[in-house]
């Protein structure tokens, strides 16, 4: 998938917006006015659910994302905008009806067990008022998407009517529509390009038992001839997701390990849109969104994945790439920033590291276990040349950034031309700061920038410049 050259995209959702409201707190007691729990909440939180979550995924790969829905006018409509903001998508096309109440679920959760869930929303159908600015909000913006997902939970904002005539419009405009469908008549999406139900929504759709392949072509197949789509799908847990153009491709799942599937579907729908608007065909999508998925479910929560942590997961599951890890200025700046964000403890070290050896191994171990992310800043050709003479380095920058980005305590390598590492510790602002235990007592470069400096001694006797003088010693005797 790195080999692909992944831009941003437009993209416009579609469905049923609403806020995930969690309440956290501990139970100690019961209520003496009743035989329920009394739970002190300590900590209360809100996030995008429903189609937000959909486009929580979209905004992590980096897509830019409309989206298009029907709120009340109330309180959470208020903090559905806020949220929607706060991740930079436009909150414009949003249709208010009056009388209807924006879905916010509110989930009480003590000692880490959710005790009771309550529901504030309207599920009505939308008014045919509804319906029509939706249908004029989108022939005037269609022209700019690359793709329209329609995320619909059944909570009456994709109506059969409404749903048709959105899918009618981009067929004539030809824009491709993905649908995460709901309930068990999917009339209503005929002529979208693809669904992605799961394995009992597909059997509940067709009524056809999956236990097979022959069942499973005949309901794929059946999606597909019913529907009208151009490409059928069945997403199917732990075993991958299966493709139906002409012939039956499943395409493996390649989670290691499961944590939590919750909101994958919504990864799983996102991330084959966003491939697609890619230039990717099908396959190569669905193998993007086995990937996508693998990276979420091993997150606690309705998780998203970033194009980074995407790739990431790929060659750590192929491990045989190391460049991968190799940055530049510009991508660990970035990169950075992500960490900062997901509250990750990053840890930096420079160095010229021209022959590996033991001495540095365990060193760069040392230095990992300070933090969660270590970034090694690697001195270029020309810099090693300034510090160590003309003869040095012994290898080449880019030999000595891949060993180093092999290793299993390195998670990232930066090549610096400078003398000092002083402005790609600036670009990083690392939480620790590590060098050697000849350090002591000396000012550090970059010191001023993080939070906290570590001196790790060195192995006794381990050096490059040693292994240079034995080599050569080696070479007189013989």
């Amino acid at each position: 998938m790195n080999n692909f050259k992944f831009g941003v995209t437009n993209i416009l959702v579609i469905g049923d917006l609403m806020i995930d409201h969690y309440l956290w707190g501990k139970c100690e007691r019961i209520s003496p006015e009743a035989p329920v729990q009394v739970v002190n909440v300590q900590k209360e939180s809100s996030v995008l659910g429903g189609a937000g979550n959909v486009i929580n995924n979209l905004r992590a790969m980096g897509s830019n994302v409309d989206v298009i829905s029907v709120i009340g006018n109330d309180d959470a409509a208020n903090e559905l905008k806020t949220l929607l903001n706060q991740i930079d998508v436009n909150s414009q096309m949003l249709v208010v009806e009056e009388n209807r109440k924006t879905s916010k679920k509110s989930r009480l959760i003590a000692s880490q067990q959710q005790v009771l869930r309550y529901d504030k929303e309207s599920i009505e159908d939308i008014s045919n008022k509804s319906e029509n600015k939706i249908i004029e909000e989108l022939s005037v913006n269609i022209s700019k998407y690359d793709a329209i997902i329609l995320s619909d939970y059944g909570k009456g904002v994709l109506t059969t009517s409404l749903t048709q005539s959105i899918i009618s419009l981009a067929n004539n405009n030809n824009k491709k529509v993905f649908v995460d469908p709901k309930g068990k008549d999917y009339s209503k999406y005929k002529g979208a390009y693809t669904l992605t139900p799961n394995k009992k929504e597909a059997i509940e759709a067709t009524n056809i038992d999956i236990k097979d392949e022959k069942s499973l072509i005949d309901a794929i197949k059946k999606l597909k001839d019913d529907c009208d789509l151009k490409i059928s799908l069945i997403t199917l847990s732990e075993h991958g997701i299966a493709i139906f153009d002409e012939n039956l491709v499943v395409k493996p799942t390649v989670a290691r390990e499961v944590y939590d599937v919750t909101g994958a579907g919504d990864t799983v729908i996102a991330s084959i849109a966003y491939a697609i608007s890619n230039g990717l065909n099908i396959e190569e999508a669905v193998t993007f969104a086995n990937l996508a998925a693998g990276v979420v479910v091993g997150k606690i929560g309705s998780a998203t994945a970033t194009l980074e942590e995407i790739f990431e997961y790929e060659s750590s599951l192929h491990k045989s790439n190391s460049s991968i890890h190799i940055k530049t200025f510009e991508e660990i700046e970035k990169l950075s920033l992500e960490l900062h964000k997901k509250g990750k403890k990053i840890v930096f070290t420079n160095g010229c590291f021209d022959i590996l050896h033991v001495g540095h191994v365990k060193y760069l171990e040392v230095a990992k276990s300070y933090g969660d992310v270590l970034i090694v800043g690697l001195n270029a050709d020309s810099s090693v040349r300034k510090l160590k003479g003309p003869t040095r380095p012994v290898n080449i920058e880019e030999d000595r950034a891949y060993i180093l980005a092999s290793l299993e305590s390195v998670d990232y390598v930066v090549i610096f031309e400078e003398e000092t590492p002083y402005e790609l510790i600036k670009l990083i602002k690392p939480h620790t700061l590590v060098k050697g235990g000849d350090y002591e007592g000396k000012v550090v470069v970059g010191q001023d920038i993080a939070n906290e400096l570590k001196l790790v001694q060195f192995v006794d006797g381990k050096s490059t410049t040693n292994t240079i003088k034995r080599i050569q010693k080696s070479e007189t005797n013989n």
